[in-house]
């Protein structure tokens, strides 16, 4: 039994053992309501029970795994049965995946992957999806998805083999979005369990990260591959990681976008993935974070590698996760330490309770753990201070943690910082962050300095650990600041932690440590109160009492409602006292309550009350309860009465008459309501002690409730409740005290784990000892009850029978207070008071009993009976109608009316509200109560996370609350025999006229109440449901009742409910479509709003409703009203065709249904195309693209009979060429280019939501990467395309003829719009494939095409060349299916232009062809296609020096296609012609490969040549005369740079593309060029060279261009032209740092070599710079190359100082030599930004003394030293320490602010 289970009260804890039995007979009932797969509807049917297989899981119960096993079966059956019916495949899911995380361990299943894939591609990724809104296909694919999860380790052998079979054809071509989801299922699917662990070896990683490297610069594919290498690291044991180490963290490093020298953080050209794949494969973190940390913790072996990389990769990020670098990259980085520290801690776990495995080679020993633990503390201490708050959490979390597992290297590195933070006096902000890692690190703190475990740790001072908690113990004091509430709550946490763990408080014994000796503890105490005090008395409170409503208790300042820190702390600290310390504590608070009132904290103070009771009942109520109840008669003696309570209980009512209108004064009332509600809170857990105090308390109650004053009377309505509750509510009594034996043994108490084997705890803990009421107590209660609940019900029939007896404004108070008076009795009783008793349609007690029991739960001890429930329904309904009928518009009589509803019908409810209040405290815990599962310190691993006991009960509390609130809830309403009580009926009605009342707030309270009884009584719906829609169409109903059935129609229960009763549906359709009389905006927008979330969340129709006459009615009255454009609205004329729509939809999958009323429907869009309202034409594309299924998929034989229907439509008169008009008006040319088409549209956002299907995943056309669009923005839109080429599958040839005139006549336009729609014509006839499309095409088709090209018109080109692309796109998934007309199109393109045509034209050729050879799969191109490539790639190398830079550009793009396509044809045939036909590869190849050879070669030339001219350009300038001779080369030379620009756009063209994989050979050959050509006169082609080296500095590079790359590198920074070294040098930085983990160690040496050379360079920029690049390369660089630079360069400064002393040969050295020695030193210094290693003394030093050289040194230097004092100064205080005084005077001297160093 699960340890809250077992720590419920006695009488509960002993029914849950009925529960198993019960989940039997459930499971029984779930088996019987399933029909099997013939009656596939029957799913609906078992839908009921899934919340009661919830209740079981969220309780915790113990049930047998048979049983479990079975109803997981059966879940899959009914899953895979219920296709097409997403709603039960949601419920069904959820629930499965629940079973299989719960129970998964113990259960053996085989579960296979096909029908999930299946269910995927039916279900999402299918031409045509159903009609389900997209919020409910967005719920299923995420239950689809999380169930694959849960079941892939159930998957059987072999299938991780037919997976990756499946998926590895998808990723053969990289540049087709097919790739991208084969890369997301493979995700998703592939299991690595035992089962399939053979499949994973060494041969499939590599091919694995082969392809991972193949897209480069895409966070997508990235994610996904991360997260499957992950997978495989952490369970595939057999598999050597160490060979693929390199090439894993160069990944990881650059996945995390950082800036790198000054350059942007983000790669400038990610490469974008489709919207629908990003949105299904949407993982939940956004960044690849949690994989790369899973991976690293889990690749780190004894004596392995990885421990290096992994120190590497943090020595380069940790500068980034300091404060003054923040940025967009600290969330990733935040998750990245977050996710190192939890899957650390879960491997440690994971291995220390295998303990079987002890000589399992790859466990981490002590010296791995230790070096972990180091490595990590580098991004703690950087990130300690940040200004991210998340990342100060993150770091004060994996302090507590690592302090458990490495606590000799953690606490004392705890200690500094806290200690700095102390002394710092800049950043007060650092004091709350270092206050929170002390209160994390508590528990391992004190188990450090207190344990006896002789495994621990001795090497380091226990007494320095005391010493700072109490320290830390004497500042939190100091940090409770009522003006600084994070410090204050953080000061909180820190005391709450440190007591939380001691077993008692204030003891005299040996063992004690000695700040917590009762002497010294007595005088904290002294000071703890009073700054608490001081605290309290300084509040401001943030809330103000209002007068409708009841406020709660616990409205208070920030102390109560930021957290339950400050409740917690007190509970623990008065909890854990010794009895003397208790009570001086006690007095203390006696005194300061007696002595103040302060309303703005009077939860605080009631809380503070609160613990003292719960401590120690008997004592505090003497010394708090008694007073306050004197304080109260003292104040309300002699105050007048109103005589509204019987005088039964002590009241005086005699004085009512004197009272008629008195008041008390404000500064009583708020002395009297502060009292009583510091009562009410104070008594929350008092007991038994109550009834000492029994007179009083009625009396204190009735005469809150005499006050002539609202604000008494709630707060007396506050004591009440609290009364009742404490009187009969089950709470643990000694949640905080101190236990059993640990009171003499030890002074720290043990702590648990809820997880733990049950025996196991019982050792370790005793059981919460709970309050039960006594039999005095309950008749104590049941008298209170008596009198406040019957008397005060009593009293209500009276005064509302009574016709207006008083005056009005009495009979208004009377009402209100009796009201309240029944609202508090309800509360307080809760579900103690008996339900009221369902009726049975058969009067049969067994049905009643049959389902009675579930689970165990109760709130306390039942008083009072059913009766008194049922009695007080039948009143508050009479008050109700009286109410409406008399004061309807007295809102705060009715919101009162709706909560006593609320108390009365929803039983339960009020323990659920509570469980949610108090559930939301425990997500605030506080890590400083949790202790790791994973502790070296006492050598104890447990399975969770331990806490302490009182932490413990508190959940069991919880536990408790939760199943109260939920044993009854699910009773009665799976039974269809038993109906609601009359009652109950009359309280729905009531609430139903309530909800449509005037009033916005009554309105929400009715709505809210009623849909929870709707929920628990499903069966009152159907009449609600005709109730609003008989609102929805009366003409004359007002605003308000229109309004209040929208939001009731919008509620989760009634659309629910919608799709499963056929009359409520067809009553919903009809009433919404006949409320177009309400003339209100509000009603209109209310209703439009509906019917948009009807449409987002619909889930289907029920079944029974096709097979009924309503359906051909339905349709036919709304076919009639679509139909009507000029007597309804627009947006009911497209409501009308949108409902037509799911109706057709939703009956699709009914084979009975005759096809004509489809034909019919497909006939009445298509027609609607040419409709006068934009809107419906809109949505009729989005209806045809749906209805019109294309040949592939009508088989069924209904769809034959559309054809003669449409082509009879299609062929009416002029019905096209008006069709054609008028959707030409949609297309919306915006002026602004950066605009996208649908952004710039007419349509407001409910418009689009009802007429655009959101989902049409296939039509998220093109299918292929676009990263260059031809000038301007694409207004093409593909579903247009998609209508017309599924009217021609359907109609064939004759519509194409017929469209050939209004085609030709479109073309010839001068409007863009008109344009528009002739290419998505013509692209949707020629991809249709018809029979004689071919015929066609020689006809007319070709000819119009080739006009297109042509044509110079330059605005409609992105549309043409969509048209295009659109035409030769593949068929097919994969897009491996070649249309017929894919070659002619592309002859067409292949043919050259006449030479006389515009530029403009040759550039829209080449545009043109570009998209149609991204369109081809490189993969499955013939010999033709090759030839074809190879010919164009031959015109286009002719051209590269063309005129005009339009075409330079469209050629660069082209080439980059062309290239990238052959190179990967030639690759996949190396692997398929191994034994083919190898003669036609050479000769194919020979023909091709020559051009990188010549584009390489090529470059070089023209950038000598060009470097040469711009040499003699400047040359020329000073000789004029020469003028003549140098025309013939000034041709030349602008030919070289045009050719050199083309070569650039290939360039650029290639990286954004993310083609650069496979043509690297050729852009290592352009770096040379692309570094010297930054800087040249020709500003055009500069531009262009700094564009391509942007893009070129983030490109990873892998072996063997690697090794070219490090050469053309070597040979760049010794070029002849300064710029060309320093933008080498620019280069170095980030090559280095992308390639820190592949570079061999001599490559790094010579590239370190060659910069260290230029920092004696000629020209001082380049100097300067190379300083710039040493300082980051040893930042993040080899601890080997840094250290012997740093003693060259210091003993180099040195050697040249000595000398300046001698005065020998100062005029020998060079200022080049002093400043290339002096610019080493300070990269050196730079270097460390933060720290103070001990060699940094001495070389800042030695650099401050170069102060009075000349510039530039001097300039160096002064920088240098500025630099270090900025990056130091937070630090300083400290660190100034490592100084001699010599040292810190030379410092001085460099700055005139010396004051700063001294």
């Amino acid at each position: 039994m699960h340890l809250y289970n077992s720590w419920l009260p006695p009488p509960l804890a002993e029914e849950t053992k009925r529960e198993a039995e019960s989940f039997n007979s459930v499971v029984e009932a779930v088996k019987d309501a399933w029909r099997g797969a013939e009656e596939p509807d029957s799913v609906y049917a078992t839908l009921k029970w899934i919340s009661v297989i919830d209740l079981f899981i969220k309780a915790k119960s113990d049930l047998s795994t048979e049983k479990v096993q079975e109803l997981v079966e059966l879940g899959l059956e009914l899953f895979h049965a219920s296709q097409n019916k997403l709603y039960a495949q949601v419920r069904w899911g959820r629930t499965i995946v629940r079973l299989l995380n719960k129970y998964g361990k113990k259960l053996s299943l085989i579960i296979h992957w096909r029908p999930f894939y299946e269910t995927l591609m039916r279900t999402h990724f299918k031409r045509n999806t159903g009609p389900e809104g997209w919020k409910l296909k967005q719920q299923h694919f995420e239950t689809m998805t999380s169930l694959i999860r849960s079941c892939r380790k159930f998957f059987p052998e072999g299938s991780a083999s037919e997976i990756w079979s499946e998926f590895r054809i998808l990723m053969e071509n990289p540049w087709h979005y097919a790739a991208f989801e084969g890369c997301g299922f493979l995700r998703l699917f592939l299991p690595i369990n035992s089962k399939n662990q053979d499949f994973f070896t060494s041969d499939w990683i590599k091919e694995s990260l082969d392809l991972w490297n193949s897209i480069p610069n895409c966070q997508f594919w990235d994610i996904q591959w991360t997260a499957i290498i992950s997978r495989c690291i952490k369970n595939c044991n057999s598999v050597d990681f160490e060979p693929f180490l390199p090439f894993l963290f160069t990944s990881y490093l650059n996945m995390f976008e950082v800036p790198v020298s000054n350059g942007s953080g983000s790669y400038p050209f990610p490469l974008e993935v489709p919207k629908n794949t990003r949105f299904l494969f949407s993982s939940k973190s956004v960044t690849p974070a949690k994989s790369i940390a899973k991976s690293i913790v889990y690749l780190i072996k004894p004596n392995g590698a990885a421990q290096q990389h992994f120190e590497r990769l943090a020595n380069l990020l940790e500068q980034y996760y300091h404060p003054s670098n923040g940025g967009r990259w600290t969330y990733t980085l935040e998750r990245f330490l977050r996710y190192l520290v939890i899957y650390f801690q879960k491997r440690l776990q994971d291995e220390q309770l295998k303990t079987e495995d002890a000589a399992d080679s790859a466990r981490l020993g002590k010296q791995e753990r230790a070096d972990f633990v180091r490595i990590i503390l580098k991004l703690i201490d950087r990130g300690q201070y940040s200004k991210s708050a998340s990342l100060a959490e993150t770091v004060s979390v994996a302090t507590s943690v690592l302090s458990y597992i490495e606590p000799a290297l953690v606490l004392p590195s705890l200690t500094e910082k806290f200690h700095l933070a102390l002394e710092t006096t800049t950043a007060t902000h650092q004091l709350k962050n270092a206050v929170t890692a002390v209160a994390f690190a508590g528990r391992p703190l004190l188990l450090t300095c207190l344990s006896s475990n002789p495994n621990s740790d001795e090497s380091y001072p226990k007494d320095a650990l005391m010493d700072l908690i109490f320290t830390s113990l004497s500042n939190a004091l100091l940090g409770m600041d009522a003006n600084d509430p994070p410090k204050t709550l953080a000061s909180m946490q820190l005391i709450g932690s440190v007591f939380s763990n001691l077993a008692t408080v204030g003891g005299n014994n040996e063992i004690v440590p000695e700040f917590l000796q009762a002497n010294n503890l007595s005088e904290w105490l002294d000071e703890f109160f009073w700054r608490l005090f001081s605290l309290l008395q300084n509040l401001e409170p943030n809330s103000v009492i209002n007068e409708s409503g009841q406020t709660s208790n616990m409205s208070g300042t920030f102390l109560a409602q930021d957290g339950p820190y400050y409740y917690c702390m007190l509970e623990v600290l008065l909890g854990k006292l010794s009895k003397p310390l208790f009570n001086q504590s006690l007095s203390k608070i006696a005194k300061f309550v007696d002595a103040n009132i302060l309303p703005g904290a009077t939860a605080e103070i009631g809380l503070l009350c609160c613990a003292c009771v719960h401590s120690d009942p008997e004592e505090a109520a003497l010394r708090l309860m008694k007073p306050v109840l004197n304080k109260i008669f003292a104040a309300l003696n002699g105050t007048p009465v109103t005589g509204f309570v019987e005088s039964d209980c002590g009241g005086d009512s005699d004085s009512s008459a004197a009272a008629k209108k008195a008041t008390l004064s404000p500064a009583l009332e708020t002395s009297l309501a502060y009292h009583l509600r510091v009562l009410a809170i104070m008594i929350s857990y008092s007991g038994p002690v109550l009834l000492k105090y029994r007179d009083e308390m009625k009396q204190v109650i009735v005469s809150a409730f005499q006050a002539p004053s609202w604000k008494v009377n709630s707060a007396g309505e506050n004591v009440l409740r609290s009364l009742l509750c404490s009187l009969i509510s089950y709470y643990p009594l000694d949640q905080y005290r101190p236990f059993g034996s640990e009171l003499v043994s030890t002074v720290l108490e043990t702590w648990a784990c809820a997880k733990a084997d049950q025996d196991e705890n019982i050792k370790k803990l005793e059981a919460p000892k709970w309050h039960i009421a006594s039999q005095d107590e309950i008749s104590f209660a049941n008298e209170l009850l008596e009198f406040h609940l019957l008397s005060a019900l009593q009293n209500l029939q009276t005064t509302c029978q009574t016709e207006t007896s008083t005056e009005s404004g009495d009979e208004k108070e009377r009402l209100k207070v009796t009201l309240l008076r029944i609202y508090s009795s309800l509360q307080g009783a809760m579900s103690c008071l008996p339900d009221l008793k369902p009726n049975s349609k058969e009067q049969s007690s067994k049905d009643l009993e049959k389902f009675s029991f579930f689970i165990a739960g109760s709130t306390g001890t039942t008083v009072g009976s059913s009766e008194m429930r049922e009695k007080a329904a039948e009143i508050i309904h009479s008050t109700c109608r009286y109410l409406l009928k008399e004061r309807t518009d007295d809102s705060i009589l009715l919101v009162l009316v709706i909560r006593v509803m609320d108390a009365l019908a929803n039983y339960g409810s009020l323990e659920y509200d509570e469980w949610l209040n108090h559930i939301q405290a425990w997500k605030l815990e506080s890590a400083s109560i949790v202790e790791s599962s994973s502790n070296f310190i006492t050598s104890s691993h447990s399975s969770g996370k331990k806490r302490p006991r009182w932490a413990l009960v508190d959940r069991a509390y919880l536990h408790n609350t939760w199943r109260a609130s939920q044993a009854s809830y699910h009773k009665y309403r799976n039974e269809t025999n038993i109906i609601p009580s009359e009652l109950t009926v009359l309280l729905s009605e009531d609430l139903l006229e309530l909800s449509l009342h005037n009033y916005e707030t009554v309105r929400g309270y009715a709505a809210r109440t009623l849909m929870k009884l709707l929920k628990r009584w499903p069966s009152l719906t159907g009449k609600c449901v005709l109730t609003l829609t008989g609102q929805l169409k009366d003409p004359k109903a007002k605003e308000h009742l229109i309004l209040g059935s929208c939001s009731l129609f919008g509620t989760k229960t009634v659309l629910r409910h919608l799709t499963t009763d056929a009359v409520s549906f067809s009553s919903f359709v009809t009433g919404i479509l006949a409320s177009s009389h309400h003339e209100s905006l509000k009603a209109q927008k209310a209703i439009t709003d509906l019917f948009v979330k009807y449409n987002v969340c619909f889930s289907g129709i029920s079944r029974s409703f096709f097979n009924s006459t309503e359906f051909m009615e339905l349709v036919s009255r709304i076919t009639s009203l679509s139909f009507d454009t000029n007597g309804l609205h627009w947006r009911y004329n497209l409501m009308a065709n949108r409902i037509l729509l799911l109706l057709i939809l939703a009956s699709r999958s009914e084979t009975d249904l005759s096809s004509t009323i489809l034909a019919q429907t497909t006939g009445h869009f298509l027609r609607n195309l040419k409709s006068p309202l934009p809107h419906s034409r809109m949505l009729s594309i989005s209806a045809l693209n749906s209805l019109l299924q294309g040949p592939s998929l009508s088989s069924s034989p209904p769809s034959l009979s559309l054809k003669p229907l449409l082509s009879q439509i299609l062929q009416e008169p002029n019905f096209l060429s008006e069709t054609l008009n008028s959707l030409s008006n949609i297309h919306i040319i915006s002026d602004d280019s950066s605009k996208s088409a649908h952004n710039s549209s007419f349509q407001s956002g409910s418009d689009k939501a009802i007429t655009f299907f959101y989902f049409d995943f296939s039509a998220s056309w093109p299918r292929t990467p676009t990263w260059t669009s031809p000038a301007g923005a694409n207004t093409f839109y593909s579903t247009f395309a998609r209508i017309f080429k599924r009217l021609v599958q359907e109609c064939g040839v004759s519509l194409v003829r017929e469209l050939e005139t209004p085609v030709r006549e479109f073309i010839d336009s001068k409007e863009r719009s008109k344009q528009c729609v002739a290419a998505e014509v013509l692209a949707g006839t020629i991809h249709s494939d018809e029979d004689s499309i071919s015929d066609e095409w020689e006809r007319w088709l070709k000819s119009q095409l080739e006009k297109v090209v042509l044509n110079p018109l330059v605005e409609s080109v992105p549309e043409w060349a969509a048209c295009v692309r659109y035409s030769v796109t593949g068929k097919g998934k994969s897009g491996n299916g070649i249309p017929v007309l894919r070659n002619r199109v592309l002859e067409l393109l292949g043919e050259k232009v006449p030479e006389t045509v515009p530029t403009s034209v040759v550039a829209k050729r080449y545009s043109f062809l570009s998209v149609a050879l991204i369109e081809l799969s490189p993969v499955g191109m013939g010999t033709g296609d090759v030839q074809f490539h190879v010919g164009i790639l031959n015109e286009l190398i002719e051209n590269m020096n063309h005129s005009s830079a339009q075409v330079r550009e469209a050629i660069g793009v082209a080439l980059s296609v062309i290239c990238s396509n052959l190179r990967i044809y030639e690759s996949s045939k190396r692997e398929d012609d191994k034994s083919g036909d190898s003669v036609m590869s050479e000769k194919m190849s020979s023909g091709c490969e020559d051009w990188a050879k010549v584009l390489i070669e090529r470059a070089d030339e023209l950038c000598r040549n060009i470097l040469k001219a711009n040499q003699a350009s400047k040359m020329d300038n000073k000789i004029e005369a020469l003028e003549q001779d140098n025309n013939g080369d000034n041709a030349e030379a602008e030919s070289d740079a045009k050719t050199m620009e083309t070569i650039f756009h290939f360039a650029i063209a290639s990286l954004k593309s993310g083609r650069s994989s496979v043509l690297l050979d050729v852009l290592i050959g352009l770096i040379h060029p692309v570094l010297s050509l930054q800087e040249t006169s020709n500003k055009d082609l500069s531009t262009l060279a700094k564009a391509t080296f942007e893009l070129l500095k983030w490109r990873l590079l892998k072996r063997p261009f690697l090794q070219n790359a490090v050469s053309v590198i070597l040979s760049s920074v010794q070029d002849l032209n300064w710029r060309t070294r320093s933008a080498s040098l620019r280069y170095i930085q980030t090559f280095m740092y992308r390639h820190t983990f592949t570079l061999s160690d001599s490559e790094k040496l010579q590239i370190w070599e060659g910069v260290e050379k230029l920092l004696v360079d000629n020209q001082v920029e380049v100097r300067e710079h190379a300083a710039g690049v040493l300082a980051s390369l040893m930042k993040g660089g080899d601890e080997e190359l840094s250290k012997a630079f740093r003693d060259r360069s210091f003993s180099e400064a040195q050697k040249i100082l000595t000398q300046r002393k001698q005065r020998k040969k100062a005029s020998d050295i060079s200022i080049i030599t002093v400043h290339g020695s002096v610019l080493a030193l300070a990269a050196s210094v730079l270097s460390v930004p933060y720290d103070m290693p001990s060699w940094l003394p001495d070389h800042v030093t030695l650099l401050a003394r170069f102060i009075s050289e000349p510039s530039p040194i001097k300039s160096t230097v002064t920088k240098a030293v500025a630099e270090f004092r900025r990056t130091h100064a937070d630090t300083w205080t400290l660190q100034k320490d490592s100084f001699t005084e010599d040292q810190l005077e030379v410092l001085a001297d460099t700055s005139s602010s010396s004051s700063y160093f001294a």
